[in-house]
């Protein structure tokens, strides 16, 4: 306690000044406040103050004894309000603007690095008060905070008002009223909004790491500034006092959300929510180091646990879901399922979690075997995918049980080409995403891409083979000879049955199969003129050898009624997805 600025009062003299600026019995003293007014009048209060704890150390009589009591009481209600009056007069709340500080020579080499709101087939958008940058460490020299380059404190109020608040916390804590000092909260963090919290993952991690490394850092400040040296560990006990309940409601949130329903949609939240702690633990070990404070130390550690056993929860589940999902009506066309896009994409994402998931996930999948006893399940040989790391084993795991279960969406097609063309898209478009993530292609190994690319490759030359065997029997040679001392050597009414039967199966296949869609342009283009390679040689030669045959005798044009020119342009139509005969239409009608 400092001396007093002015001349000493005697008891009476202090115990008019207590009463006077008593508000249950004074209108003036309920309408104003000492601290707001002359700092002559603060400096003669607080004289007064000592004073009276003075002669309650030196006063015998019992009746001396109740009138310093009476108005050391009255004293420490006015010095109470008096503190709370200088606490909400000099706090407002934290904007994020104020957070961030404009000055690039002021900003210290970290970031906040806000998760993305959705996560379906790409990253949506971010928000624009997201902040960007932290705050300079800003050192107190009456602080004895240890802090870390990641807690930039900040002054939460001006120095003069630490000093008067410094001033009426060494006269209750000398008067024993300790409790009604550090029961006071600031208020700064329970203005903050908590519902918009509960509701907005994205926003309760900003609002944790400022929480933390700002408010929190920045009260502990504060609590010194003012209790340091008053007594035993009474500014930690101020500290937890302020901040206890909302370190706690900060932390429930996170801790409700990793004990939630487990489902695919919220792995990525969980996986901010997690990333976000992890990078905070460090700080939360600093700020609340106090034995006092172990408590929140320890239930952060466990929420971040229960968090890391969520998102494998959910890896697991995921895995089954994509093994047992059910639907059974085929996609038009033989595109690419919403289930494939789903799935990888999902994978995609994942990849994007590599270190965070990698970290999380130390076994290989539990369900893969080489030889399943079960035939709803897959094989899957770990022995061929050595070298892999866990997490890379179980997105593998997660491919091969989305082509087990394509497999039997195929089995619903009636049409056996249309199946194989179902396989080839949707392999690919597993092939294409692997190869365009370069996260993803770096943990999944060249031998197993490989490995799919050959399968799409294999579903390709099983679709041409379904398709187009008959279409080119209908141009080989044998059966169309015939022998005798009249004859040319073909026979003709074979020959234009041959002609028709060629005619019937291309228009069959060319107007389903312009209906088929191979989204992927240039696969689409690979097969068409894989499919031209082996149609119009083929009809080429079997045009020049039996044309004459068919000319010399009546209505030529209802057995030849494609040129080759016809037949390359016709292919131009397959796999658009939608029905197209312009190209054959004039030569059909």
């Amino acid at each position: 306690m400092e001396p007093p600025e002015n001349d000493a009062v005697g008891f009476d003299s202090a115990e008019k000044i207590i009463l006077r600026w008593d508000s249950t019995v004074s209108e003036e003293a309920r309408e104003k406040m000492i601290f707001n007014g002359d700092r002559h009048e603060i400096d003669r209060y607080l004289q007064a103050v000592d004073e009276i704890q003075r002669s309650m150390e030196s006063t015998t009589l019992s009746d001396d004894q109740d009138k310093a009591n009476s108005a050391i009481q009255i004293a420490m209600a006015r010095l109470e309000d008096e503190f709370r009056n200088i606490l909400i007069a000099h706090t407002s709340a934290i904007e994020a603007e104020s957070l961030t500080d404009p000055s690039p020579s002021s900003v210290n080499s970290g970031e906040f690095n806000l998760p993305e709101e959705d996560y379906h087939d790409t990253p949506t958008s971010t928000d624009d008060d997201s902040f960007t940058k932290e705050l300079d460490h800003q050192e107190s020299s009456t602080s004895s905070y240890r802090s870390t380059n990641s807690i930039p404190e900040v002054d939460l109020m001006p120095s003069e008002a630490i000093y008067d608040l410094r001033r009426i916390a060494e006269r209750m804590i000398s008067a024993g009223y300790l409790r009604e000092c550090i029961q006071l909260s600031i208020g700064d963090i329970q203005r903050l909004d908590w519902e918009t919290l509960e509701t907005k993952i994205r926003r309760w991690i900003r609002a944790a790491k400022v929480c933390v490394r700002i408010l929190f850092a920045s009260e502990k400040k504060l609590c010194e500034q003012i209790f340091d040296g008053l007594g035993t560990a009474t500014d930690d006990a101020c500290f937890m006092e302020t901040i206890k309940g909302p370190a706690i409601q900060l932390l429930n949130f996170a801790e409700a959300i990793s004990i939630s329903r487990r489902s695919p949609e919220k792995l990525f939240k969980i996986l901010d929510l997690h990333d976000a702690l992890s990078d905070l633990l460090p700080d939360i070990e600093i700020v609340f180091e106090s034995k006092s404070s172990e408590s929140i130390r320890v239930q952060a550690v466990e929420i971040l646990s229960r968090l890391g056993e969520a998102a494998r929860g959910i890896l697991s589940e995921f895995e089954n879901a994509v093994l047992r999902e059910p639907s059974k009506v085929p996609v038009t066309g033989g595109t690419i399922h919403p289930l494939t896009r789903y799935v990888m994409n999902y994978i995609s994402l994942i990849s994007d979690y590599k270190q965070t998931m990698g970290e999380l996930i130390v076994s290989q999948p539990s369900t893969g075997s080489r030889y399943s006893s079960d035939p709803n399940t897959p094989d899957m040989d770990f022995g061929d995918l050595e070298g892999q790391t866990p997490l890379a084993l179980h997105l593998i795991w997660i491919i091969v049980i989305l082509q087990f279960n394509l497999e039997g969406k195929a089995k619903h097609y009636r049409d056996n080409s249309l199946a194989h063309l179902f396989m080839m898209n949707n392999v690919h478009y597993i092939v294409q995403k692997i190869k365009g993530s370069p996260e993803l292609g770096e943990m999944i190994a060249d031998n197993y891409v490989r490995k799919l690319t050959g399968k799409f490759r294999i579903a390709a030359t099983s679709y041409q083979r379904a398709t187009w065997v008959r279409v080119l029997h209908c141009l080989r040679d044998e059966g169309l000879h015939v022998s005798g001392s009249f004859s040319s050597g073909v026979s003709k009414s074979a020959l234009r049955e041959r002609f028709k039967s060629f005619n019937a199966l291309f228009e069959e296949v060319h107007r389903t199969q312009s209906t088929w869609l191979i989204p992927d342009t240039q696969l689409r283009e690979e097969l068409r003129i894989s499919i031209s390679e082996k149609l119009i040689p083929a009809y080429r030669s079997f045009l020049g050898r039996f044309r004459s045959h068919i000319e010399c005798g009546r209505h030529p044009e209802n057995y030849i009624k494609y040129t080759v020119e016809d037949l390359e342009n016709a292919v131009l139509d397959f796999f658009e997805g939608y029905a197209v005969s312009q190209h054959l239409r004039r030569r059909s009608q």
